[in-house]
């Protein structure tokens, strides 16, 4: 049976220890060689990243988020073993780990970690389609030629590579399609790697939850019980056109996952939707400063995500959540796209004016949709606002500023509420 040693990564015949060089980490199965769709997922990225550079957190458990009031962003493993799970309630997670480390995300250091992680997967194949900054879809089809070494085997020296070069593990699921390559990697974290073939397919999906299904959440979930589904096996015994009817799009969705089919490609070149950004605060509030204040702060950082990746965008969207845990979203739609900062803060207040009195909020978010190429963002001005356009000049100076002498360098005195 093919098989591979992860930890030497030479190809050999099944068995419990490498011969090569005495290793239990062994994978073997029946298609390990002919299987080339792969889903690779960090293992509790942000907290592995604080733990490399921070030691003493190695046996400590971990948790990266806000304060008491925010959520749990990802937790590390001897976290999770208390019951801590990303986007707990901060309190009710500190209640389970009441000894637990909680470090506020530093997401540049992330994102940076996250591009050498990319530039590894890249030197595989050009199809590399992320999801998060902690895991992506690759095709390796046809690689085998090019790198002299099947699919598996590629994918076994990334993770090594990863852990050798930059302190951090992942696990990999291997299959025929993206749907049963993201369960695959699910099944054996941390450090796994689980092969789900065409021939096994249907007795390993057969008594399987439907939860297993990414995107199906609670609600959803919810609409399954009450038709009687929990397992394939339950989707299994309703036909195309029935599960059409009753649940829509997903209906026909479910239909095809439950046999194991996603004619999906993987496709490097999925365009982003969005850019957004949002806090939960420590204390409920009805400040229209602090509100003005943290507003600013999450256009500039909405601004500095689309200027870095190019874009901008024709809607900005205003999201609250107030005490008793109801949302307000509003939205407008700019006549040009915008990538700058003080354009959507101005769009964003004026949609915060029209619902702001209904505090206190516990929640507040902003963001840009209806993405576009940055050259056809603010063409024709605001004739409306005689001073938009020097505002807009202004902080592109700002901008090249902080590039040359960092973020801090200026600091508009909104942004300190």
């Amino acid at each position: 049976m093919p098989a591979i040693c992860r930890d030497c990564l030479k190809q050999i015949e099944q068995g419990p220890r490498c011969h090569f060089c005495g290793s239990p980490r062994v994978k073997s199965h029946p298609e390990l060689f002919d299987l080339s769709i792969a889903h690779m997922d960090c293992d509790a990225f942000y907290a592995s990243v604080e733990k490399r550079d921070n030691p003493e957190l190695a046996d400590k458990p971990v948790i990266i988020g806000g304060g008491k009031r925010g959520v749990v962003s990802t937790a590390c493993y001897v976290a999770r073993i208390r019951g801590v799970r990303s986007a707990m309630p901060m309190f009710k997670a500190l209640q389970l780990c009441p000894d637990a480390v909680v470090i506020r995300p530093r997401m540049s250091l992330y994102a940076s970690v996250s591009r050498e992680i990319r530039a590894m997967m890249d030197e595989l194949t050009p199809d590399v389609e992320p999801l998060s900054l902690d895991e992506a879809f690759m095709d390796l089809s046809g690689t085998e030629r090019l790198h002299g070494a099947p699919p598996a085997v590629m994918l076994a020296r990334l993770v090594k590579r990863m852990k050798d070069e930059l302190g951090l593990t992942g696990s990999i699921g291997l299959s025929h399609n993206k749907f049963l390559a993201k369960v695959a990697s699910d099944l054996d974290k941390p450090r796994g790697f689980s092969v789900i073939g065409k021939a096994e397919t249907a007795d390993f999906l057969h008594d399987q939850p439907v939860r297993l299904i990414w995107g199906i959440g609670p609600a959803a979930q919810e609409s399954l019980d009450r038709a009687g589904i929990r397992t394939f096996a339950d989707l299994l015994r309703w036909d195309q056109e029935a599960l059409t009817a009753r649940f829509g799009s997903m209906g026909y969705r479910l239909w095809h996952l439950a046999r194991g089919q996603d004619k999906r490609r993987v496709s490097a070149h999925e365009p982003m939707k969005s850019i957004s950004n949002e806090t939960t605060f420590f204390e409920d509030t009805a400040s229209i400063d602090i509100l003005d204040g943290h507003l600013w702060r999450m256009s500039e950082k909405v601004a500095d995500r689309a200027k870095a990746k190019g874009l901008a965008g024709r809607v900005v969207t205003l999201k609250l959540k107030r005490a008793n845990h109801k949302i307000i979203t509003r939205r407008v739609s700019l006549r040009d796209a915008t990538q700058i900062a003080d354009r959507i803060y101005r769009t964003a207040r004026g949609l915060f004016d029209q619902v702001g009195d209904q505090g206190p909020y516990r929640l507040l978010g902003c963001g840009l949709s209806d993405l576009c190429p940055e050259d056809e963002a603010d063409i024709s001005g605001d004739l409306l606002d005689p001073g938009a356009t020097r505002r807009s000049q202004a902080e592109r100076a700002t901008d090249e500023i902080r590039r040359r002498f960092g973020h801090d360098a200026i600091v508009k005195g909104r942004a300190l509420r």
